[in-house]
């Protein structure tokens, strides 16, 4: 699982039947402090998420069992909005 930053959407008008109605989004990992880490992913929205927002994503065979995915050939899902990071140091 890991923390990222939506930051754009994709729209594709021709795409497995298995994933018509689900929203697409652009995902940029980051640190728990927010700052931009590794490489863009595209990711099923399972949760409503919106550009700008913190979310958690989870990857491979994990993001076939978020909710309504099962037998979808996806390989990253946003499962959650983040609401706050808080660390101990």
């Amino acid at each position: 699982m890991l923390l990222g930053k939506v930051v754009g959407t994709v729209v594709a008008t021709r795409k497995d039947a298995r994933l018509v109605s689900n929203k697409l989004m652009i995902v940029r990992p980051a640190d728990p402090r927010g700052k931009a880490e590794g490489n863009y992913l595209v990711a099923v929205d399972t949760v409503d998420a919106g550009v700008g927002e913190t979310v958690l994503v989870v990857s491979g065979s994990s993001a076939r069992m978020a909710s309504g995915l099962k037998d979808c050939p996806v390989d990253a899902a946003i499962i959650g909005i983040v609401d706050q990071v808080e660390m101990n140091e």
